[in-house]
């Protein structure tokens, strides 16, 4: 088995992977929307404080890519806020027999 290849990611996404985070979305749910892992995000964090995200070789995002990582954050927040409201009628139809 061989190494598997090292992902590339531009300046963008990853900006915009940050900024959904400082937006109050969590790491594990941006990385499980953007299939990004957590550590690296973690890395891009500290990078953009020590003031050297990016480099050479960051390739432009499309808006297009931008709104589909937009919608995918929006669509894992609706699911998560599904989810608890699911469980909490659950909850209220047991407690109301």
């Amino acid at each position: 088995m061989g190494k598997k290849p090292r992902a590339r990611y531009t300046l963008e996404f990853k900006l915009e992977a940050l900024r959904q985070i400082a937006a109050g979305q969590s790491v594990a749910v941006v990385s499980a929307v953007l299939g990004v892992g957590p550590s690296t995000l973690h890395n891009w964090q500290a990078a953009q404080r020590a003031g050297k995200l990016g480099g050479p070789g960051s390739k432009p995002v499309s808006d297009e890519q931008m709104e589909l990582a937009r919608l995918r954050a929006e669509l894992a927040r609706t699911k998560m806020e599904l989810d608890i409201v699911k469980k909490a009628a659950a909850y209220f139809a047991r407690e109301s027999k």
